[in-house]
């Protein structure tokens, strides 16, 4: 499958579609090897292990996508401070399904701009990813 596709698939559009697969009286081979199909693919779309990917690019200016795994449903928040520790902005990405959200349509998105909507300077910042009992820390880098 392309990986284009595959980008565009989340872990709720397999779950639904199983679901509603299960749903139908369809007694026949075919239609039961489909349903082990997307069961399949459902099963491999959840990540074994919650994660906090490198942003990308790295460095950036003046925006840039975080990746993350979440290998649970879970409400998700991440935090960019300064080197110093003084936040900078808060992205509350809300409960969110497992799964991989790495493209640019799925990951994270930092504009470069602080809580009031002002442009950040050149440096290194720090992003922390806060999903449920997981938090991680990643280093960021603007360069102007």
């Amino acid at each position: 499958m392309d990986a284009t596709i595959l980008d565009m698939i989340t872990t709720t559009d397999v779950e639904q579609w199983l679901t509603m697969a299960q749903e139908l009286p369809l007694s026949e081979p075919i239609y039961q090897r489909g349903i082990a199909i997307l069961d399949q693919l459902f099963e491999a779309l959840i990540p074994k292990k919650t994660a906090l990917l490198p942003n990308y690019p790295n460095p950036f200016n003046p925006e840039t996508w975080i990746p993350y795994h979440l290998a649970k449903d879970v409400s998700v928040q991440l935090q960019i401070y300064t080197v110093n520790g003084t936040l900078v902005r808060t992205l509350s990405l809300g409960y969110q399904a497992s799964g991989v959200y790495q493209s640019r349509s799925h990951a994270a998105y930092w504009d470069g701009k602080n809580e009031i909507g002002e442009y950040v300077g050149s440096g290194v910042y720090f992003v922390q990813m806060n999903a449920g009992d997981f938090s991680s820390t990643r280093r960021l880098v603007i360069l102007k």
